[in-house]
């Protein structure tokens, strides 16, 4: 089954671009820098709460799950001992509700939980828990950096975060697949442009086997990756210019060129440079950095130095880049 996706990405101050071998295990000196879009598939393991809603009951609005104690996050894996691994799983031990309390079981962080929560009658006579709930997200993004030798790879350069929490989505694995980006939506002030793509969920990639604030990780198998080359250290990277490799139409991945204007030698938020994009063709083609961008391998020197993570959302030109040993940590 064939859909269009939008890119990832959550808006903040910037927006968010959006086992085999363990990493630590790789002595790697050179990567393949990737740059191609792929769709993404993540699982969380259950259903996530995202927000509470209000039951607008005969005594008064109140949120029963809130009341019990659950919190933006948990993720719910059981209700009355029955297993909810999704969302529709939920909605069915949910359809049973008869005003009596139920017991959620959910996971918060590395604790299970269990809850009492008792359900608040609405106007119209439905049973409710007052909870937003999400069960998995897809998308589009960028794979960063191959490794031939195991399999590895890295994408993104951010985590996948829930838009409603903010929050890390919880992990319970996932695929890559092969994607055709369709339409660029084009970057402006304070309307950050998007790739939209056309995943094909039967052409699987790879798995995924983690999800960190540096990027995602699993292992594939990409048949026409090109030649690796050196991993630059921090200190190596300077100001001046660099080039960026992305996929914003049908023709493939291209290399367009962008100008280092500034390392954070004491990065925070994994934030490691600022860059600007030069190449006048991307300039036409997306109007800069946009969705589904986040990812994409800087290159400078002929070494692999970092991916591009975030777009200021006031000028689509200019975004931000995590440095490569940053990711490679994080897959460790």
């Amino acid at each position: 089954m064939k859909g269009k996706k939008r890119a990832l990405g959550t808006a903040a101050l910037v927006l968010l671009l959006l086992m085999a071998l363990p990493m630590h295990a790789l002595a790697v000196e050179a990567l393949v820098p990737m740059g191609c879009a792929v769709g993404i598939e993540l699982e969380t393991g259950g259903v996530m709460v995202a927000g509470f809603s209000e039951v607008q009951t005969a005594d008064g609005a109140r949120s029963p799950a809130a009341a019990a104690g659950m919190k933006t996050g948990d993720v719910i894996t059981a209700v009355d001992g029955r297993s909810t691994p999704d969302a529709q799983a939920l909605l069915s031990a949910l359809t049973s509700l008869s005003g009596g309390p139920v017991d959620v079981t959910a996971r918060r962080g590395e604790s299970e939980l269990l809850f009492h929560v008792t359900p608040a009658r609405s106007e119209d006579g439905r049973w409710q828990l007052g909870l937003w709930l999400r069960s998995g997200v897809s998308g589009i993004g960028t794979v960063t950096w191959y490794d031939p030798d195991s399999g590895r790879f890295g994408a993104l350069g951010h985590g996948i975060n829930d838009v409603e929490s903010g929050k890390l989505l919880p992990f319970d694995g996932g695929t890559i697949t092969g994607t055709a980006v369709v339409d660029v939506v084009k970057g402006a002030p304070g309307a950050p442009g998007e790739l939209c793509g056309q995943p094909d969920r039967a052409q699987v990639l790879g798995s995924l086997d983690r999800n960190t604030g540096c990027g995602i990780f699993g292992v594939a198998g990409f048949a026409d990756a090109g030649q690796p080359v050196p991993i630059a250290a921090p200190q190596e990277v300077h100001l001046g210019p660099a080039s960026i490799l992305a996929t914003v139409n049908g023709g493939g991945v291209a290399e367009y060129s962008v100008e280092i204007s500034r390392i954070y030698r004491q990065p925070e938020e994994h934030r490691f440079l600022m860059l600007t994009v030069t190449d006048p063709q991307l300039l036409a083609q997306t109007g800069g950095i946009v969705q589904g961008m986040s990812g994409s391998p800087i290159l400078q020197d002929g070494k692999l130095i970092g991916a591009v993570t975030h777009v200021l959302l006031s000028d689509a030109t200019r975004g931000y880049g995590i440095g490569i040993q940053d990711m490679l940590d994080a897959a460790a």
